[in-house]
């Protein structure tokens, strides 16, 4: 997830904090709206016996962290959704029938995440369980969906937990996996930084495990010098940054979300040391992370390289345009984060997936849909999803910030098996008013 203004920075930073509070203040109020009642029928019968599914309505929810570690940076994904399900709603929603989003809090803890899905599924009667987010809480949920046949679409994490064909049919992610990021990661420091001393930091679940395991495809075993973990209930890195400085790390390989990554690298200055930082997509986010480091953020910034599996927030490549536009009409002109622009992106892929479902949409169709190996999505590269492979993106492209712009490269790799191959991007182009169908 990328955003890479450099000319409104200034202004907006004095907005940033009064307009997140009504991002996620929006996000909230949907909510209650949505969540407070069963979903609407309109006075219509159902048009089929599928749950969720009417004669004007598709009902479908998400657990999302609006509050809790992980809400800065990634409360305003489920806001961007919902705005652009209100475009496509105001356009005539999707064969005919208007798409709901219920959006529930679980704070990004498990047992939290659980109980609003059993809400969703049981209570709302949701046809299908859209961008779950989070690696630990989505996980604590995927053998419930599995066992009630509910659809379990584009999660908001790139563990490889999500592809699972034969164990878990009716689930899919929407993020390129870590192990094609970490491997993406690990090519770039061979080829760009070489000679360097690598290490790793990641959180110690999925995220770290799996990015650590795609480096290490590269580097090989043992072409870490040092690797540090740390629990997203831990705020003090001071150990782990420590001993990275300690071994000598140059550059290092971060596996963590926004408000970790921060911490890294304010941890770091506070210890004298400035390593180049090279981190996954999930924590990339450029507006979001000066928003988290504050005076001087824009300094510890520099030089730091990710991975991006969407297009720019902020290029002019059609959905960037789009998309901004659509957060101006129905997101209150919020931040226009790499997380709304994620957001959008994975509210579009579900809605191309709805509309390949048929008129009569079922369980089963929109799973048939989306294994067709049909669907394109909106990315640096055509989607991925085939029977018996759910990967998403095997492509990411590399980004960089240098003077203040987050920008990509133009250096992409793509992961197959073990193999990492320097690509070029295939960036999906904007059809139309950005509406399956019209």
């Amino acid at each position: 997830m990328f955003a890479h203004r450099r000319a409104r920075r200034a202004h907006r930073r004095a907005h940033r904090s009064t307009r997140r509070t009504v991002a996620i203040a929006a996000v909230a109020t949907a909510l209650v709206l949505t969540s407070c009642s069963t979903p609407s029928t309109g006075g219509n019968a159902p048009a089929s016996s599928t749950p969720g599914v009417t004669d004007d309505t598709v009902t479908i929810g998400t657990h999302t962290p609006l509050t809790g570690p992980a809400a800065p940076g990634y409360a305003s994904v489920s806001a961007g959704a919902l705005a652009y399900f209100a475009y496509v709603n105001d356009n005539g929603g999707m064969h005919g029938r208007k798409i709901n989003y219920i959006v529930k809090d679980d704070g990004y803890n498990p047992a939290n995440t659980q109980m609003v899905v059993r809400e969703l599924v049981q209570d709302d009667q949701v046809f299908a369980i859209f961008n779950g987010l989070g690696t630990p809480t989505h996980s604590s949920v995927i053998d419930f969906l599995n066992d009630n046949g509910v659809p379990d679409l584009f999660v908001s994490s790139g563990s490889t937990t999500w592809n699972q064909p034969k164990s878990y049919p009716n689930l899919f992610p929407f993020n390129a996996n870590y192990v094609v990021e970490g491997s993406a990661l690990g090519q770039y420091a061979t080829d760009e930084l070489t000679g360097q001393t690598a290490c790793f930091l990641g959180q110690d679940d999925d995220l770290g495990g799996d990015m650590r395991r795609g480096a290490e495809l590269v580097l090989g075993e043992g072409g870490l010098a040092q690797v540090e973990e740390y629990p997203t209930s831990n705020a003090d890195l001071t150990a782990q940054v420590g001993a990275l400085k300690s071994a000598g790390c140059e550059v290092v390989i971060l596996a963590a979300i926004p408000g970790f990554v921060a911490l890294s690298l304010t941890t770091a200055a506070r210890l004298d040391w400035s390593p180049t930082w090279i981190t996954s997509s999930v924590g990339s986010d450029q507006l979001v992370l000066l928003d988290l480091l504050g005076e001087g953020g824009a300094g510890l910034l520099e030089g730091l390289v990710s991975t991006g599996y969407l297009q720019s927030a902020d290029e002019d490549n059609g959905w960037s345009e789009l998309f901004r536009q659509i957060n101006t009409d129905y997101n209150s002109d919020a931040p226009f984060t790499g997380a709304v622009f994620n957001g959008m992106s994975s509210a579009y892929l579900f809605t191309e997936a709805l509309y390949a479902a048929g008129q009569e949409p079922t369980r089963e169709s929109i799973v048939e849909a989306i294994t067709s190996g049909k669907l394109v999505g909106n990315g640096m590269f055509p989607l991925s999803f085939k029977k018996d492979d759910y990967s998403s993106f095997r492509g990411v492209g590399i980004a960089v910030i240098r003077d203040g712009l987050q920008k990509f490269e133009g250096t992409a790799y793509r992961l197959d098996g073990d193999k990492v191959t320097a690509v070029e991007p295939e960036p999906v182009p904007l059809v139309g008013k950005g509406i399956p169908g019209l």
